[in-house]
């Protein structure tokens, strides 16, 4: 495997946290939270994106986020790239619900296309050998702006972003101190990256 096998977020209250992403999104193993303390303030530098096909697939998630718990940081709405907004979690995870798509062409369905994780990194191109190095496969790159990873046939896609344009992305702000609070799991790890992300060994 070249990509991540799971994520695992760190949150103070486990089972509230599980009750929420299944009344939220209905994600399977390839979202994962355990129990931590760890110190940590204002933005962690990462956000976790669902990519769905229509912009009523989008409502639906946002609102039952919202139903479950979340707070809204940027409402959905369209834009250049397409429609989508931002949800944060209970647990302080920042979630963007998002799609391509300007104009629905069926019902609202609960089908989420790509479970994405961007990275915010102080340097994109840094970063990007880091992994490269580790034996991911760049798919998409965009200068020392945007790199995707090839997510082959893993449950989660990796991608880099500035720290600074994720945070605007996700419309907070950039500053934060303390834990990331968050673990990925794949048979690369463990290691921990050059902007402290830390890689955990899987078998599953």
């Amino acid at each position: 495997m070249t990509s991540i096998a799971s994520v695992t977020l760190e949150v103070a209250d486990p089972a509230a946290a599980e009750r929420f992403y299944a009344e939220a999104f209905g994600l399977g193993t390839q979202l994962r939270v355990r129990a931590s303390e760890a110190p940590t303030s204002g933005f962690r530098g990462f956000t976790l994106s669902l990519t769905v096909s229509q912009p009523s697939t989008v409502n639906s998630l946002v609102d039952s986020a919202l139903e479950a718990g979340a707070t809204s940081v940027k409402p959905a709405a369209k834009s250049l790239w397409g429609y989508g907004g931002v949800v944060q979690a209970p647990d302080g995870t920042l979630w963007k619900i998002a799609s391509s798509a300007k104009k629905d062409k069926g019902p609202a369905t609960r089908r989420i296309d790509r479970f994405v994780l961007l990275l915010g990194v102080e340097d994109v191109l840094a970063t990007k050998r880091f992994y490269v190095e580790r034996g991911l496969t760049v798919g998409k790159s965009f200068g020392r702006k945007y790199v995707e990873f090839e997510a082959q046939s893993s449950p989660a896609t990796l991608a880099l972003y500035g720290r600074g344009a994720l945070a605007k992305d996700a419309g907070v702000a950039p500053d934060g101190t303390g834990s990331h609070r968050i673990a990925l799991g794949s048979d690369l790890g463990p290691f921990t990256d050059p902007d402290g992300f830390a890689w955990e060994k899987t078998s599953d």
